[in-house]
């Protein structure tokens, strides 16, 4: 037998430019491990705030700021991350990263207060930044591009895997033994992650020399805009709706929280099952994956909106935003990395800069809009910004399956 270390040395290494004929499954499975590692991370304190607070002495308000810090920090990560290691083999910075998730995961553990925790999970927001920038460039270095779509597939579930379980076993974790418990559950998740990076991922060095010149000519080019207003436009929306989803099944269809649970379970179930289905559809056509999905989303607002009142009519109509919310991640990334094939990891970085911009735009209109004019206008909102990607992807999107 082998040990990691061996099998890392005898991986192939692969040039910028070639094309891999046989796909290297092991090394995708490892990446799907590490973005199921780090958005369980990413998610946790939502589902421990009030233990955290308790526990450190500050309020639930001052630990929330626990998710605020990551998100900036991954913003600005995303973006730079490529520039900042452009000499660097990216298998050795996938390590890097995974062993920031550990440390994250270990700090939070045993934070004695707030800057500590804060500290952790900035250093998380570095990682899941860096991540997000860099996996779609890797995958395209790991599979033959017919398979691309299957990859990123196999890679994005591990987000629908963490977001159906991270805020439940998260409680049941934080509820048996503490909330330090779960933070140390994710560091050994991390450190089996990395375990399987060093035994599967080959070595890749950088594919090209990325600069912030580079950022700007890439965000230039046409393709990509319109890929970025399509992500403004589903994610704002989404994320201007859905925010507010519970008090929308208290207030309507008048739910208690036992069946809410339920319903946001069968969304996130939903999701896991999109996510499968876009990649079999984007294999065959991305602008249909990617008009289908906002059009779903738009779809079940109405419903909702109309007759929402109907409790198994909104859960029907949540479960199948869940499968639409849950295909549309595989369409972004193939459609960014068909955009700028040269420059997939600038692409990945302008990517997840658009989806954190969208998801601030979308939380502040959508409070403004529930403060204002209550719950039912932010999904009218959500409805009409995932009409408009729908028609930005059928109309203006990708021209055919391989653009």
């Amino acid at each position: 037998m082998t040990d990691p270390a061996t099998a890392a040395l005898d991986a192939p290494v692969l040039s910028s430019t070639e094309e891999r004929a046989d796909p290297a499954w092991g090394a995708v499975v490892s990446l799907a491990l590490g973005v199921f590692g780090l958005v369980t991370a990413e998610f946790l304190p939502a589902s421990l705030l009030t233990p955290m607070a308790q526990d450190l002495g500050i309020s639930e308000g001052a630990a929330g700021q626990a998710v605020t810090a990551t998100a900036i920090v991954g913003a600005v990560a995303a973006p730079t991350m490529a520039i900042i290691t452009r000499r660097l083999d990216r298998k050795i910075l996938m390590w890097i990263l995974t062993f920031l998730l550990i440390i994250s995961s270990l700090t939070a553990a045993f934070a004695s207060s707030l800057a500590m925790l804060l500290a952790a999970r900035v250093v998380l927001g570095v990682a899941l930044g860096g991540f997000w920038a860099m996996s779609g460039a890797m995958t395209m270095r790991l599979v033959p591009a017919r398979l691309l779509p299957r990859a990123m597939s196999i890679i994005l579930g591990g987000v629908s895997v963490a977001t159906v379980c991270a805020a439940p076993v998260g409680a049941y974790v934080g509820d048996i033994w503490g909330w330090r418990t779960a933070f140390l559950v994710a560091a050994v998740v991390g450190a089996v992650t990395l375990l399987a990076q060093v035994a599967t991922l080959p070595s890749l060095p950088p594919s090209g020399i990325a600069s912030l010149r580079t950022l700007v000519d890439v965000a230039k080019r046409p393709a990509l805009q319109i890929g970025l207003l399509f992500i403004l436009l589903i994610a704002s929306g989404h994320f201007a709706g859905f925010t507010y989803v519970r008090a929308f099944l208290e207030k309507v269809p008048v739910m208690n929280v036992e069946s809410i649970s339920l319903v946001l379970l069968a969304f996130g179930i939903g999701g896991f099952i999109g996510n499968l289905v876009g990649g079999f559809i984007v294999e065959r056509s991305l602008k249909l994956a990617a008009g289908l999905s906002p059009l779903l989303i738009a779809i079940s607002t109405l419903v909702l909106l109309v007759f929402g009142a109907s409790p198994v009519t909104s859960a029907v109509a949540v479960t199948a935003w869940g499968f639409a919310f849950g295909a549309i991640p595989v369409s972004v990334q193939t459609w960014m990395l068909r955009a700028a094939p040269d420059q997939a990891e600038s692409a990945g970085g302008l990517m997840v800069t658009a989806f954190q911009v969208a998801i601030a735009t979308g939380a502040v209109v959508g409070g403004l809009l529930v403060d204002n004019a209550g719950v039912s206008s932010a999904f009218a909102y959500a409805g009409i910004a995932t009409l408009l990607a729908a028609v930005t992807a059928f109309v203006i999107g990708p021209k055919t399956a391989k653009a």
